[in-house]
């Protein structure tokens, strides 16, 4: 195998464009924390996004290591480096430990706290999350955890602590991943259920239960995206421009309620990857700084 193989063999197994999207999401809860007083700054925003990005990929790693033998069973997954013995179960361990390790550090050296957020996120989502997968569909519940976990590390590597805008952030993304998930398990509905996965939130699958949920869900999510404006953390430009796109998130599910359409499912999953960036870096650019007493 060619040196170029062998890299792309990697990227596919430690998932690396996704990882690079959870951690843009560190860095907005980053900047939206930070108060720009500390000189280190610029290092900890490199520990953050290279230690987050080694963390994720472990997390994906292990998750297709637990699953090389479900992964076989459906189209999307089929051609994953462990189904097709691109790479050894050894090298697999040894690149999630190594990734595991040094990510882990590269967050402690950030403070203690960022590092137990990380190993958190690890955790849940490879010895909680992903075996919960095969057997209820509370494993979207329970997986909006670790998932929900790098804006709130991004603020928590900011500040050392938890306060009100890592609490608030991760919030947002808690509830913003239920019609984000569902959305995917609806477009790849068949491929799931190939490897044994039932992961919409009805019994009956690509129904009106679900997609109900799904338009709930995203509903709801308005006035948690609007909770930094109410509490003064932002100003009136996130309060319209996370108005317009909440409500046009949610338009765009009530479309999949009222369809139940495969095409109006693929356009929500698509919508809901366009939407958290553009909120979370619209709270990053409309922040409210704190005023310094004379």
């Amino acid at each position: 195998m060619s040196i170029g193989a062998k890299i792309k063999t990697y990227i596919v197994f430690t998932k690396f464009r996704l990882s690079a999207l959870v951690v843009l999401s560190a860095l907005s809860g980053y900047l939206f924390a930070d108060k720009g007083s500390d000189p280190q700054d610029s290092f900890n925003i490199f520990l953050l996004m290279v230690g987050g990005l080694l963390v994720t990929a472990a997390s994906n790693g292990s998750n297709q290591i637990w699953e090389k033998d479900l992964d076989i069973l459906m189209k999307r997954t089929e051609k994953r480096p462990l189904p097709q013995d691109e790479m050894t179960l050894t090298a697999a361990y040894l690149t999630v430990i190594i990734c595991l390790v040094v990510g882990t550090f590269m967050l402690y050296s950030i403070n203690l706290y960022s590092a137990l957020l990380g190993l958190a996120a690890y955790i849940s989502y490879v010895f909680l999350y992903t075996p919960l997968k095969r057997f209820t569909p509370w494993a979207v519940f329970v997986g909006a955890f670790p998932g929900a976990i790098p804006p709130m590390l991004g603020a928590v590597a900011a500040t050392g602590q938890f306060d009100q805008i890592a609490g608030i952030l991760f919030f947002v993304q808690f509830i913003w991943q239920f019609p984000h998930f569902w959305a995917i398990a609806w477009v790849v509905f068949d491929d799931y259920k190939a490897g044994g996965f039932a992961l919409l939130p009805s019994k009956l699958g690509k129904s009106k239960n679900s997609a109900l949920h799904i338009a709930l869900y995203s509903f709801i999510l308005i006035p948690f995206s609007l909770l930094p404006w109410v509490l003064e953390l932002t100003g009136t430009i996130s309060l319209i421009v996370a108005t317009i796109f909440g409500a046009l998130f949610f338009l765009q599910s009530y479309k999949l309620l009222r369809s139940c359409d495969d095409k109006d499912a693929r356009k929500l999953m698509f919508a809901s990857f366009i939407y958290l960036p553009i909120i979370q870096f619209l709270y990053v650019f409309d922040k409210i700084e704190p005023s310094i007493p004379k």
